[in-house]
């Protein structure tokens, strides 16, 4: 195996130094021991939880559900409907019925004519081994249904669970599954620009400028101003997950089982997608990228895809573009909730450190 570029972020307490935009540095391989290796500790924020009560939301009974599922869908009839209290976008259930185990979704925000994107978006993955949820088309082969008023869809349920502590093992398995993921979907033909990429980030400093003071402002100008100038066109691009999580992936046996959640995808950037999720998988005690498990994450995407000479230059630049994008979103929910939501929002002081150590690296 030829030498992997790898990037690692050591932060210390106070980042005060100037941005460095140093690329990847070639260094071999990591050891990969396997699923049993001792898992390595890394920050789980309590106040990132978000427990969200909608106020007048839909309810669905199981009488209401069970005459729906008749109406529309060849799954069986219902046995059981669990609702599902993670998940601060959408409505959704657990649903068993004598064929099979569904998520049901009710699509509370999400504009009706993105839906069919990330609906196919799915499909197409599953059609090509990725373990993502698989749509279930109704009765007149349509994957989205309408129900309480609401835009609806049925999904396969994928079994497993996520890891809060993953090691250099899952960091690699993540590693690969996000590659494949990538290759998979250069045939998939339908566009949508990235919902939460750099138009958004604009509005979104826009809406919030009123609510912050003049260092998080001078903060986001100068960090706005910085990706206008490395906006990197010729990087590869196609559909991404934009939101891998650790809570979007479930694992069974050492290995992945499901990613979950594509509704924020979007067409960017690929290495964007890896950026994402390093600033999550990754993170050491100071919210630097920890050496092995950044090793791990990204040789095992390199084995899968390589990485372009381009793609080396740009992940610095692509780490700080994914720690503004969640440090934004943060803010947004945390001084602009969603009407009709009571919300406890994510900190938006956790990603601002991420943004932070990475401009200090």
């Amino acid at each position: 195996m030829r030498p992997l570029a790898v990037f690692v972020v050591m932060c210390a307490p106070s980042a005060a130094a100037q941005p460095n935009s140093q690329p990847l540095q070639e260094l071999p391989p990591p050891e990969i021991s396997g699923p049993d290796e001792p898992a390595v500790q890394i920050p789980v924020q309590k106040e990132d939880r978000v427990e969200e009560v909608r106020e007048g939301g839909p309810s669905v009974t199981e009488a209401e559900l069970d005459a729906w599922l008749t109406a529309h869908y060849s799954v069986g009839r219902l046995q059981a409907l669990e609702p599902i209290k993670a998940g601060i976008e959408n409505t959704n259930y657990f649903v068993t019925t004598t064929q099979g185990s569904f998520v049901l979704t009710l699509f509370e925000r999400l504009p009706a004519a993105e839906l069919p994107f990330y609906l196919d978006l799915m499909a197409h993955l599953a059609r090509h081994g990725i373990p993502s949820p698989a749509p279930i088309a109704d009765l007149a082969d349509h994957y989205l249904q309408a129900l309480k008023g609401k835009p609806a869809a049925l999904v396969t349920r994928l079994h497993g669970h996520s890891v809060d502590h993953p090691g250099e093992a899952e960091c690699a398995e993540l590693g690969a599954l996000l590659a494949r993921m990538h290759l998979a979907g250069r045939s998939y033909g339908a566009y949508l620009e990235n919902p939460r990429g750099p138009k958004w980030w604009r509005l979104a400093a826009s809406d919030l400028r009123p609510y912050l003071g003049a260092d998080d402002n001078a903060l986001v100008d100068g960090e706005l101003a910085f990706q206008a100038q490395h906006r990197f066109p010729d990087l590869p691009r196609g559909p991404v997950h934009a939101d891998l999580f650790r809570d979007n992936a479930l694992f069974d046996g050492g290995r992945i089982s499901g990613v979950i959640d594509f509704y924020f995808a979007g067409v960017d950037c690929l290495l964007y997608d890896i950026a994402v999720c390093a600033n999550d998988w990754c993170l050491d005690a100071s919210l630097g990228l920890e050496r092995a498990r950044t090793d791990a994450l990204l040789a095992a995407y390199d084995a899968v895809r390589a990485l372009t000479p381009g793609e080396r230059t740009a992940w610095p630049v692509m780490l700080r573009a994914a720690a503004l994008r969640f440090w934004l979103s943060r803010l947004h929910d945390f001084h602009l909730p969603r009407e009709g939501m009571l919300v406890h929002a994510h900190d938006p002081q956790h990603f601002r450190r991420i943004l932070e150590c990475r401009r200090a690296s």
